[in-house]
């Protein structure tokens, strides 16, 4: 469905990404994980068309996204779930989740879509009206991931979802992950906690400083003894 082929990514002289190259089948859960500062916001943000490679290229769906504005890339079927959130915070979640809408003229389906949101997390059912600013860390993490599926992706990337929530959040915004890929889209994760990323995703990649350093299934990378020790404590 993706194929990142050799991609190179600068910010100014510095060379973030260095000859990435990865792939996401259709219906998977592809996570890719890494210390703080390898690259992984760099790649999601290269992908959606935010920040364009010197060289490579990244071909969705036979198509290549490299010169394609990034929201011309959401309605080829790429939504994110940015890092830290980013919800509208002046604005009512409702009108955050409209927002995610913004490209589509279906306003039945829209409609559907926006109640079957609503089922998925009644919380922001409840709080529909409410400024998102005024949200939990949860619930704006609910929000944004909401925001993200009303765009009807088909690729959806999802950046670092667990941070800074509680143990106890994380796992229920992992169960919603896996619920997302089971009712059909498919999923590239960008996450620090490597045992919970590792535990949902079909397949996994290591990255250090912009170079994939490992890959294989999640299982293998799970049990493998140079990602226990720098990723799953010891």
């Amino acid at each position: 469905m993706l194929k990142v082929n050799n991609v190179d990514v600068y910010y100014g002289a510095i060379h973030a990404l260095k000859g990435l190259s990865l792939d996401v089948e259709l219906g998977n859960i592809v996570t890719l994980i890494g210390a703080n500062g390898a690259g992984k916001t760099t790649t999601l943000k290269t992908i959606s068309g935010l920040l364009r490679p010197k060289n490579g290229n990244i071909i969705f769906k036979g198509k290549d996204l490299v010169k394609i504005p990034p929201e011309k890339i959401v309605g080829l079927g790429i939504s994110q779930v940015p890092e830290g959130r980013r919800v509208f915070s002046t604005m009512s979640v409702l009108e955050n989740l409209e927002m995610g809408a913004y490209l589509r003229t279906d306003k039945k389906e829209k409609q559907s879509d926006l109640e079957n949101i609503f089922t998925r997390f009644p919380r922001l059912k409840e709080r529909r009206k409410q400024l998102a600013g005024t949200l939990s860390g949860g619930e704006q993490q609910m929000l944004a991931i909401g925001r993200a599926l009303m765009a009807r992706p088909e690729l959806l990337l999802m950046d670092e979802p667990s941070m800074g929530l509680a143990p106890l959040l994380v796992k229920e915004i992992f169960a919603i992950i896996k619920d997302i890929n089971e009712k059909g889209t498919t999923i590239l994760l960008v996450e620090q906690n490597a045992h919970m990323a590792l535990s949902i995703a079909d397949k996994a990649y290591v990255l250090e400083t912009g170079k994939i350093v490992l890959e294989g299934s999640a299982q293998e990378l799970m049990h493998s003894e140079a990602v226990k020790k720098a990723y799953l404590g010891g």
